[in-house]
């Protein structure tokens, strides 16, 4: 955007008066109050990018909008308003650079004739910051108060405060009512119980997403923690079913942090609305945090932690039990011999991986230990990486390229994290290249595979066997029970039919130790917060500094 700071006077379509009678604010207020007020406005016409009010610097004008759009935006730290002398003139600051518009994210968009900006931060206080820096998308006429003009109206006219503070009431009886159902059993301070002298102040979570593990296993450690000496504070834990969403994001009311989960979506407008309701943490009970608009979380001062490492032998282990229940058929043999069908045919044969080539990509530690593991079956190791691992040279390992992966092996294990360059690692194009009946065994994320190429590979026989515990399009089914309702997924219902898939439930995370450690880290992540280790200070932040 190329910002112009000239500001023009001219005619407007409408009056003053007509256009205040527009906004909520001043519709139904005395006629004296609104001359008073008309009084005082002046019209502007900007074009497209002017920047009224900048973030961190203070609001001098409360704006009406006549036509056009306006849109906040905060940045995306506070570096920049931290940057801004007190004695600097707003002006002479550069916000005009493109990377000052990507590096920010858009809160709201104004628009409408009648809409107005900035008349809370002008009756809160003198000089109180802008939370956000407001411009004009669009070419846009606005009206426009200046702040000591409205101070003035009020201060000088007890009738004209009692009326603004009627219309204030209003507006805050009228939002309340959203939220009162809401935080009735919360308790509105996370200090020390009342009447309690002493008594250790209260972090309050809510987990969203929860299902019966999660509560299984958080709440008793909750309780081990708060019945603690060494605790300096102590966790109110509730949970709830339901996975964040912008419907669901209004259960935190109340709470000082949330627990989220894989599939929990926290998209720039559920962080908005969770900054609105005073959430300062969010700490992931996982490693990946993928659904985190990282870049949104930044810009409204979140808090956002993740358990890094909880155990990859449970990953790696699990990803060898897809392997030999695909290879020597074992989910079908168990239907078979349940049903007393003892008979042995082609239909169980299986291979030995001892002598067999396994390409393993991605050998961050999970995929260490799982080379390790296949060592012991006495394969032959290819692996592929941008950080080539000397643990895994030393087990015999040759890292080469993925078109030799593709090529040589007769099992591809997929270790990568879900990044542009790694979607769709498996896609049509590449059936092509694999060895016929390659067995392809996926822990890590979905996405890496395309599921249409890997049906297709499956019914051609250039795929053998599948062992996977991740779903593309898990999101929607996982972690949920889906056994007395209709899969409309037409790829998750192909592989759920075919014989030469083995697919778990993203259960490859899923033992006592990783749970232990998932839950202990989370506790941790919570302590680290409220010891003052906030934002891109804290040991396991999923926010990556500022350059």
């Amino acid at each position: 955007l190329t910002l112009v700071d000239t500001l023009l006077v001219l005619p407007s379509i409408m009056t003053p008066l007509e256009i205040l009678d527009q906004t909520p604010w001043f519709a139904d207020v005395s006629a004296e109050l609104a001359e008073a007020l008309a009084s005082k406005m002046v019209l502007r016409e900007v074009e497209a990018g002017h920047i009224f009010t900048h973030e961190g610097m203070p609001v001098t004008n409360l704006l009406i909008i006549e036509e056009g759009t306006l849109v906040r935006s905060k940045a995306e730290s506070s570096e920049v308003a931290k940057s801004i002398s007190a004695n600097a003139s707003a002006m002479d600051v550069n916000f005009s650079s493109p990377e000052a518009f990507e590096k920010s994210i858009v809160v709201d968009a104004i628009q409408g004739a009648g809409r107005v900006t900035g008349l809370l931060h002008i009756l809160v206080e003198v000089d109180t910051l802008a939370f956000a820096t407001v411009w004009a998308k669009t070419p846009a006429k606005v009206w426009q108060i200046a702040s000591e003009d409205i101070r003035e109206i009020f201060e000088t006219n007890a009738k004209f405060a009692l009326e603004m503070m009627n219309v204030l009431a209003m507006s805050m009886r009228v939002g309340s009512k959203s939220l009162r159902g809401l935080i009735k059993n919360v308790s509105g301070s996370s200090g020390a119980a009342d009447g309690e002298e002493g008594a250790k102040p209260t972090i309050k979570v809510l987990c969203y997403d929860s299902t019966s593990w999660t509560i299984d296993s958080f709440k008793p450690a909750v309780k081990a923690f708060n019945e603690s000496s060494d605790s300096a504070f102590k966790i109110k834990m509730d949970f709830t079913a339901d996975r964040l969403s912008e419907r669901s994001a209004t259960y935190a009311a109340g709470y000082d942090a949330i627990c989220l989960f894989v599939n929990d979506n926290a998209d720039a407008e559920c962080l908005r609305i969770l900054s609105l309701l005073s959430v300062k943490m969010i700490v992931m009970r996982c490693a990946g945090f993928d659904r985190v608009d990282i870049h949104a979380a930044k810009a409204y001062g979140f808090t956002v932690a993740r358990v890094p490492a909880y155990s990859p032998y449970a990953v790696a282990e699990h990803a060898i039990a897809l392997l030999m229940s695909v290879n020597r058929r074992i989910h079908t043999a168990n239907v078979r011999t349940k049903m007393a069908n003892f008979t042995l045919d082609t239909g169980l044969l299986g291979m030995d991986i001892h002598g067999k080539t396994a390409g393993v990509m991605g050998t961050g530690k999970i995929g260490q230990i799982l080379c390790r593991i296949l060592n012991g079956f006495g394969a032959n190791l290819l692996a592929y990486d941008v950080f080539e691992s000397d643990e895994v040279k030393e087990l015999g390992g040759v890292y080469v390229s993925k078109e030799e992966i593709f090529e040589k092996s007769d099992v591809i294990f997929l270790m990568m994290p879900l990044l542009p360059q790694t979607k769709h690692t498996i896609n049509m194009d590449v059936l092509g290249k694999l060895k016929r009946g390659v067995l392809i065994v996926n822990t890590a994320r979905g996405g890496l595979v395309d599921t249409k190429a890997l049906i297709s590979g499956l019914q051609t026989g250039a795929i053998g066997g599948a062992g996977i515990d991740v779903f593309e399009n898990e999101a929607d089914y996982f972690f949920q029970d889906w056994s007395a309702k209709n899969i409309t997924d037409p790829e998750l219902t192909a592989l759920l039919g075919n014989n030469k898939v083995v697919l778990t439930a993203h259960q490859a995370f899923f033992t006592k130790e990783a749970i232990d450690k998932i839950v202990g880290t989370t506790l941790d992540n919570l302590c680290e917060w409220k010891a003052g280790k906030k934002g891109t200070e804290h040991p396991n932040t999923c926010i990556v500094p500022s350059k």
